[in-house]
């Protein structure tokens, strides 16, 4: 069995005048584990998610095994491929973030780069705090965590 690299907590980051995220040296070497190409998108616009390519074609064999009828599998490609691009991580450790997610992100000075087990947030610093103020844990969140064991 293969132990994957888990990746967690917040580093901040910033998003140089070519749309470049430095990764931060606590994600980088497990990230390098994967390999040096990465799907960066979004379901939404609002940040990005940047999936190792190893953990986005599994996503990919899962939906593959859908009905092309889908509706759901439909939205969430149609979402995907459009804010989504393949990227190399470059010697620098930095990744592009495509224009079209840029903009609809607002990645650019402070950002926030979360770890999420499998792959990486990268939220607009502001946009990350106001999100974070609206989206309190619920009773029903605590209710779920609960039945997990958390």
């Amino acid at each position: 069995m293969v132990i994957l690299p888990v990746l967690r907590g917040n580093y901040p980051a910033k998003v140089d005048e070519k749309g470049r995220v430095k990764i931060p040296a606590a994600f980088l070497e497990a990230l390098r584990e994967y390999g040096n190409k990465f799907y960066v998108t979004s379901e939404n616009g609002d940040y990005v998610r940047v999936y190792p390519m190893k953990i986005w074609s599994e996503i990919e064999e899962k939906l593959a095994r859908l009905s092309s009828h889908n509706r759901t599998k439909q939205r969430f490609l149609t979402r995907t491929n459009y804010y989504g691009q393949i990227v190399e991580l470059d010697g620098q450790g930095r990744i592009l973030v495509p224009s079209i997610l840029r903009e609809s992100a607002q990645m650019r000075g402070d950002v926030d780069v979360l770890g999420n087990l499998t792959y990486l947030q990268i939220w607009n610093h502001t946009r990350f705090l106001d999100n974070l103020k609206a989206s309190p844990i619920t009773d029903d969140d605590e209710k779920t965590l609960d039945d997990l064991g958390i």
